[in-house]
């Protein structure tokens, strides 16, 4: 707990973003349906945002998780290790919530199928029908960048990389892919478990000191 505890003053900043992130994201679904929510990002697209959320989901994609991956295997094998734990905890928990305690959670195009609202979709993307809560892309996101701004010694990058994160979440429900409730639930699980992932093998690691840790494939020493 103490190592826990360290680890969040050490990144207040981007926690505590995270949490006025929250707080917003939680407030807009207590005072408006799933449905408004939909329909007002609906009504606030055009061209130009069409191609930009239609790279930004990248951010959430697992080849995008991998590349990252890759990279950090050049710098530090401690860095690499933490990366691939938090990706394998949080898309096990994601997809097991996914196809089986909310299996029966249809996503946007499919639920509003035969309903007399009228929705613009982007041109190109593949709607999918099923297994929309939480959001996939919206969990590896935030797990992604959360591990970054804890591993990066300048912490005035816990803003670009939560921004970055919210981006990615916030195209699924531009692209007809998720409610805002599914990104919200991902960005949870996505934060909670890189947070505590990252305090525990510090901790561990701490105990059982590995001098290799610190070396990459580009690092030696």
């Amino acid at each position: 707990m103490n190592s826990l505890r360290l680890l969040l003053s050490a990144n207040r900043t981007f926690f505590l973003a995270y949490f006025l992130l929250l707080v917003l994201g939680g407030g807009l679904q207590l005072v408006y349906s799933q449905t408004e929510l939909m329909q007002w990002v609906n009504r606030h697209a055009n061209p130009a945002t069409d191609v930009f959320f239609s790279y930004a989901t990248y951010l959430g994609d697992g080849a995008f998780f991998a590349i990252v991956l890759l990279s950090l295997l050049l710098r530090s094998y401690r860095w690499t290790l933490k990366c691939l734990a938090t990706f394998l905890l949080t898309t096990l928990i994601a997809q097991t919530l996914k196809h089986t305690v909310f299996a029966g959670r249809l996503r946007p195009a499919r639920f509003f199928e035969g309903q007399p609202f009228t929705f613009r979709y982007v041109e190109g993307i593949e709607l999918l029908n099923y297994y929309s809560f939480p959001s996939g892309h919206s969990t590896s996101a935030f797990a992604l960048f959360c591990l970054l701004a804890l591993i990066a010694k300048d912490k005035r990058w816990a803003f670009p990389f939560l921004a970055l994160a919210a981006l990615a979440a916030y195209s699924r429900v531009y692209l007809f892919q998720h409610f805002v409730e599914d990104v919200y639930a991902g960005s949870l699980i996505g934060i909670t478990c890189t947070t505590l992932i990252f305090s525990f093998l510090q901790t561990y690691w701490q105990q059982k000191p590995r001098d290799w840790l610190d070396r990459g494939l580009l690092k030696r020493s």
